[in-house]
């Protein structure tokens, strides 16, 4: 992997997010780590800064890491590799070892970890949380649609400060 500036990428972030292979990955060797299927987001500039925005329900046990760790890792696999993402979705790492059960590597970069086998890995920064609230919604519909069990997702606001690719 080499270290590239945010600046020179050119990709359709709608695509890259919602239809590529997408892990988020948060913890650390110390704390431990997990990582999860990520298919909602977006990618922009806000304060000043280039940014992810990502979102994660409480249910989720990587959300425990996220909220544990001051950074989360976006890992963009290649095509290859929709099985182990789509397992990663569905298995709670609570109860399994996303990375052995997949044969995925991961890789422990200071305060971070990555899935080694991502094409592109975006490392960021925590800068903000917020739990998503119905109150906020001026259409209902996506609200209804996507919370009648309640598991209300956390949106979280994370710096860009390093991109990898290979």
């Amino acid at each position: 992997m080499e270290k590239i500036d945010y600046k020179d990428l050119s990709i359709n972030p709608i695509t890259l997010i919602g239809r590529r292979h997408m892990l988020l990955t948060a913890g650390n060797k110390e704390i431990g780590y997990n990582t999860m299927t990520i298919s909602w987001g977006q990618m922009g500039e806000l304060w000043d800064k280039p940014v992810m925005t990502i979102y994660v329900r409480p249910s989720r046990y990587t959300k425990t890491f996220i909220d544990k760790q001051d950074y989360f890792t976006l890992s963009v696999l290649p095509e290859e590799y929709r099985r182990q993402v789509a397992y990663c979705g569905t298995v709670s790492g609570m109860r399994q070892n996303k990375f052995a059960e997949t044969g995925l590597t991961p890789v422990v970069d200071g305060n971070s970890v990555y899935v080694g086998e991502a094409e592109l890995v975006f490392k960021c920064k925590k800068l903000y949380q917020q739990p998503i609230e119905k109150k906020g919604f001026f259409d209902l519909d996506p609200f209804d649609e996507n919370y009648s069990h309640g598991d209300i997702h956390v949106m979280y606001v994370g710096e860009i400060v390093e991109v990898l690719k290979k």
